[in-house]
């Protein structure tokens, strides 16, 4: 039986690859309309992971019940001084939650629906850092603004 000839061609790397490939975290997401195939990199990918972490209520998650958010459960509530610390400790740990960034800043603030939540990650070992703009809305759910 002879065996097949088979062409190999020498692959063509455009800038915007060796540029993709360079950078320091890559993963894909299947459910960000914004971006232009499933790939994520850097902070795309850390703001994915840290948008799912905050769909997640605490408890609901199996065999792990201290992973999620409690937001879900005080939307309701008038933002008090002690709403306002449990909501900005409960960010804190899940933005440490994840081990390529830390918290810098935190900011919430009340409207009719919901919580509007702000904050600044910054990316470990680098001077890099960006900031999140969160709506947990109690009608449509969260928004990323």
């Amino acid at each position: 039986m002879p065996y097949k000839n088979i062409e190999i061609n020498r692959a063509s790397y455009s800038s915007q690859h060796t540029a993709k490939a360079s950078q320091f975290y890559k993963g894909f997401s299947t459910v960000n309309p914004d971006s232009q195939g499933s790939k994520l990199y850097d902070f795309e990918l850390i703001k994915q992971d840290i948008i799912n972490h905050f769909n997640t209520r605490k408890g609901q998650r199996v065999m792990n019940p201290e992973f999620g958010t409690i937001i879900w459960d005080l939307i309701m509530e008038p933002l008090t001084p002690q709403v306002k610390d449990l909501l900005t400790q409960d960010i804190k740990t899940i933005c440490s939650f994840d081990p390529r960034v830390y918290p810098m800043q935190i900011d919430i603030n009340e409207y009719e629906q919901g919580y509007l939540v702000e904050i600044t990650v910054a990316l470990r070992n680098t001077n890099q850092s960006t900031t999140m703009k969160l709506a947990f809305d109690q009608k449509v759910g969260l928004r990323v603004q």
